[in-house]
């Protein structure tokens, strides 16, 4: 039986607990703040409630593998999970509205058709299947499997785009496949907000980026009863049953070293704690800030992709009662000055006083560098969401406004880490689970395959197979 620390408690950093427990090691969980979760959080206020995280789980197979692992529980004895249907509502800049189905192709493409004109609902039906080669191109290797020792073949760009132009030249971007292959504004919109929902611009965004559209279309958006704090509830509790230990308002200063392998952890008040493994989940960043959290050339930061992006959450506590035909998510594509926002409208008596009032949060993704009026900013989201909630203004009871610096102060970095993606020379792919020092492994979205709650919870179980199995481990089956 190893002795097992792991830094943050983050969904991915507790998958990884709950496996190691499971196999038998004893592990400690130390959380610099309060509580556990990461950046899945709850903010609660009279009566209201609002995800201030994620707000709907994709591929929910990933924690559906986690409890049945890890216990005798399946994932929906645990928490309510539910498909939203429709998937999504768009109103595109031109007024446009369409909704699509849940995981339904051939729903998608009438849908379109009916809302954009004939051939409309072919050309993205098209699209996807080219996403599908991606995909598939790249499924094992950037989700299932540790990220290889070579990452040149990740590097190449795997979406197989159609030329255009004399000269033939390469689709090297997602903006540039919406241009190219959509041919209609407003399906090269739908296209660029689901990667503004995962962090990325289209404008710079590798052409890669189109398995995230592929991804949800196909196996569906899914909602837990309560909010996603419940599933981060769930996942805590069930590392607590394999008697995982946590310690609150344990700062974690630095990765203790000893014959060239991690060997411990040092605390801020200056307490060591001896490990065999030590497996962080704090963001990958935090390693190398001035105060060196790890020895000189202990872990393996990746380029920076070029831009920095958080999130914008608006919470809206409205009186009222939600109205008939209303959905769970809109997506109200830019306009103007005015950005992209996603209005999420949970039809859930567990977030609202009573059915005489309604929660909704407007969530937008911004670059994290340079100043902000976030006041103004939250302005211009409101503007936007008026066009998915009716009268919102003379309903508004109260509102909060959560920007970058509150994910700084939570987190400890104010980005968003978005899915790896291949690609664009290697850019959008995080750091590996194995560090440069044995004994120290990386679990969480800032390191393979990166951010989101599904690639959060498999980087758990990469972490655990790399510690368990060690270098025989192939990934996930």
């Amino acid at each position: 039986m190893a002795r097992i620390v792991v830094i943050g408690a983050g969904l991915g950093a507790m998958a990884a607990a709950a496996r190691l427990a499971v196999a038998g090691h004893r592990v400690t969980v130390y959380e610099s703040g309060e509580t556990y979760g990461g950046g899945v959080r709850r903010l609660t206020r009279d009566g209201f409630g609002f995800d201030t995280g994620p707000g709907l789980l994709h591929l929910p197979a990933v924690y559906r593998d986690l409890f049945v692992k890890t216990g005798k529980q399946p994932l929906e004895e645990c928490v309510t999970l539910g498909q939203v249907d429709p998937a999504s509502r768009h109103v595109f800049a031109d007024g446009t509205r369409v909704d699509l189905p849940n995981a339904s192709r051939a729903g998608t493409v009438s849908a379109l058709d009916a809302a954009l004109g004939a051939g409309a609902g072919e050309r993205w039906g098209e699209f996807l299947v080219r996403a599908r080669e991606a995909w598939d191109r790249t499924r094992r290797p950037l989700l299932e499997e540790p990220q290889p020792a070579d990452l040149t073949p990740l590097g190449r760009e795997p979406y197989p785009a159609l030329k255009a132009g004399l000269l033939r030249r390469p689709t090297t971007t997602l903006a540039r496949v919406g241009a190219r292959e959509l041919r209609d504004p407003r399906l090269a919109a739908l296209l660029d907000s689901y990667a503004w929902g995962y962090g990325f611009d289209p404008a710079t965004a590798p052409a890669a980026a189109a398995v995230l559209p592929y991804m949800e279309q196909t196996f569906g958006s899914w909602y837990v009863a309560g909010g996603m704090r419940v599933l981060a509830d769930a996942v805590y509790e069930r590392c607590v049953q394999r008697r995982v230990e946590f310690v609150f308002d344990a700062h974690v200063v630095k990765v203790l070293e000893k014959d060239g392998k991690a060997c411990g952890v040092e605390l801020a008040g200056g307490e060591t704690v001896d490990a065999d493994h030590v497996v962080s989940g704090a963001p990958v960043p935090l390693h190398h800030d001035e105060d060196r959290m790890l020895p000189p050339d202990g872990a393996e930061l990746r380029p920076s992709r070029g831009e920095a992006t958080g999130r914008v959450t608006v919470c809206l506590a409205l009186r009222g009662a939600r109205e008939s035909g209303a959905v769970h998510r809109t997506v109200v594509h830019a306009s103007g000055a005015l950005p992209t926002v996603t209005v999420l409208r949970p039809d859930d008596p567990e977030l609202r006083p009573d059915d005489a009032h309604e929660s909704v949060t407007v969530t937008a993704t911004v670059r994290t560098a340079g100043g902000q009026d976030w006041n103004a900013f939250a302005g211009r989201m409101l503007r936007q969401a008026e066009a998915a909630v009716p009268g919102l203004r003379e309903r508004l009871l109260w509102q909060e406004v959560r920007t970058p610096e509150h994910t700084l102060r939570e987190t400890g970095v104010a980005e968003v880490p978005g899915p790896a993606l291949a690609g664009a020379g290697g850019r959008y792919l995080p750091s590996g689970n194995v560090s440069l020092l044995p004994g120290l492994h990386f679990a969480g979205g800032w390191s393979h395959p990166g951010g989101g709650l599904a690639h959060a919870g498999m980087s758990g179980a990469l972490v655990a197979g790399l510690i368990v199995e060690g270098a025989d481990f192939r990934g996930s089956r």
